[in-house]
């Protein structure tokens, strides 16, 4: 902009327009405020099951998904992001209630937000490693299958197909995730550990002390770092034509 000679008026760039898009640099400053909310509730639920206040996690638990999706709004995410992540939310308020019936609906809303990951990972992730590939595929293959077998007898008879199919779809989204790096791979390994620590539950066998403080762990750890690794992947290969 050149300065204006005395007598001529200055020219001032237009406020934008009501509705209009915040600019890039204070959307992302705005996510970073919404991603520091998500720590801090993180952080709170995740102490109220330490110390075992039930109330407080049920408080505060149906907060963390839909702060993590606005977290990847602004960041302009992929909206099968923002999807997947409030089919988390779903899922997580569903299986706060104790029913048989909520705990299905539940598994439900996660398996469908399983489904928009692995949409995801199929637009944005790196497929041109097949020997790696076989390797971890082979590699998730053989935990599926002895964790499906080992809980197997222990579970309710009504809950044995339900778990198995949760289990393999949950099983491809983890290996999906390697496609977009370390950061998701981590992701979806974790996912894979809290789903595996609460099918253990629903089979009656021996819990660490507070499992559900390290069932929350590993899933809030999981889904941070799909976030992040989805975000990642879609800058990095965002200009590459989307794979069908």
């Amino acid at each position: 902009m050149t300065r204006a000679e005395p007598g001529e008026p200055t020219l001032v760039a237009p406020p934008p327009a009501p509705g209009a898009d915040p600019p890039t640099s204070r959307r992302h400053g705005y996510g970073t405020v919404v991603l520091a909310a998500f720590a801090l509730v993180a952080a709170g639920d995740l102490s109220a099951l330490a110390l075992g206040a039930d109330a407080g996690h049920t408080v505060l638990k149906p907060l963390l998904m839909p702060l993590l999706a606005a977290y990847a709004v602004l960041r302009q995410g992929p909206p099968l992001l923002v999807a997947a992540l409030l089919f988390g939310w779903g899922g997580d308020v569903l299986l706060l209630g104790d029913a048989d019936p909520l705990f299905l609906a539940g598994m439900g809303s996660f398996a469908v937000g399983h489904l928009c990951y692995l949409a995801l990972f199929r637009r944005h992730g790196e497929h041109h490693a097949p020997a790696r590939g076989t390797f971890v595929m082979a590699t998730y293959a053989c935990a599926l299958i002895v964790t499906v077998a080992l809980l197997w007898p222990d579970l309710p008879s009504d809950m044995r197909i339900p778990v198995a199919g949760y289990s393999l779809l949950l099983t491809a989204m983890a290996f999906g995730a390697t496609t977009l790096g370390l950061t998701a791979a981590a992701g979806g390994g974790l996912f894979l550990l809290s789903d595996t620590l609460i099918a253990t539950d629903v089979a009656d066998w021996a819990q660490a002390p507070r499992p559900d403080f390290w069932i929350m762990l590993t899933y809030l750890a999981a889904q941070a770092l799909l976030t992040r690794g989805v975000l990642t992947g879609a800058l990095t290969n965002g200009s590459a034509p989307e794979r069908r």
